[in-house]
């Protein structure tokens, strides 16, 4: 049996992203292509798929995935295998608000219960089935993102906030758990970078947030693409379980 490659650059590498036909997720696949790796995006949205893999050129493929089901998770990461024979990275960028800028009690729990099915049970769906592959090889790089909401808790958005904090938690007990196997476990906390997301919650709500900012200003999606390069990197082996921060200031801890 042939040992498997440790990657030394990006070069060759296979990356899956998560949401990654837009915003945060499209704007690492954009990096990630660039430095030669093959990128596969997971969204829910077939035109905007077509339209990113268009974008990034051969080195993209496109897969109409809902992260919230373990069927299509499975199928879908078990075709990259078979087509690629590995997976290096997987960036969980997949997620949603829900309703935004209202009191607890006025929370409708099936809201409750969809942004946690996305953004909680869908990273974990993907980790889920990616870990085996990384642990065969001995080698992973996994990014759970999370949001400072997750640390902090942002009034008016308790779905969203409490997700964030379960991605934390998950992303520490995933990093202890494979410490020692060459997978590295990450997550980035931002706080408000100009997405589609962000664009469609209420204006008072993004300017309760960016007004806790001490830069005063909203993160770009370069600054978000920047950060992960580095932590997804081969280079960056020592650190994992760890939540960066991206939070121009707020988040010092």
């Amino acid at each position: 049996m042939t040992t498997p490659q440790i990657p030394t650059s990006f070069a060759d590498q296979v990356a899956i992203i998560t949401g990654g036909a837009d915003g945060l997720g499209l704007a690492l696949a954009e990096k990630l292509v660039a430095n030669g790796t093959t990128v596969c995006l997971f969204d829910i949205d077939q035109a905007k798929l077509d339209l990113a893999t268009s974008r990034l050129g051969a080195k993209a493929k496109g897969f109409a995935v809902d992260v919230s089901s373990p069927e299509r998770v499975d199928e879908a990461v078990a075709a990259i295998v078979a087509e690629f024979g590995r997976v290096d990275i997987l960036l969980n960028s997949a997620g949603i608000t829900g309703k935004t800028n209202l009191k607890s009690h006025e929370v409708d729990v099936k809201d409750f219960e969809r942004v946690f099915s996305l953004n909680v049970l869908g990273s974990f769906l993907t980790c889920k089935a990616v870990l085996p592959h990384m642990v065969a090889q001995n080698y992973g790089r996994i990014l759970n993102v999370a949001s400072i909401a997750g640390k902090e808790g942002n009034a008016g958005m308790v779905a969203y906030s409490s997700s964030k904090a379960a991605v934390i938690g998950m992303t520490k007990s995933m990093g202890k758990e494979y410490a020692e196997t060459g997978i590295t476990i990450n997550a980035l906390a931002p706080a408000v970078v100009r997405t589609a997301m962000v664009a469609a919650m209420p204006e008072a709500q993004v300017e309760y947030m960016t007004s806790k900012i001490p830069m005063k200003r909203c993160g770009a999606l370069e600054e978000f693409a920047t950060m992960a390069e580095f932590i997804l990197s081969p280079g960056n082996s020592f650190t994992t379980g760890f939540t960066f921060d991206l939070s121009g200031g707020r988040a010092v801890y």
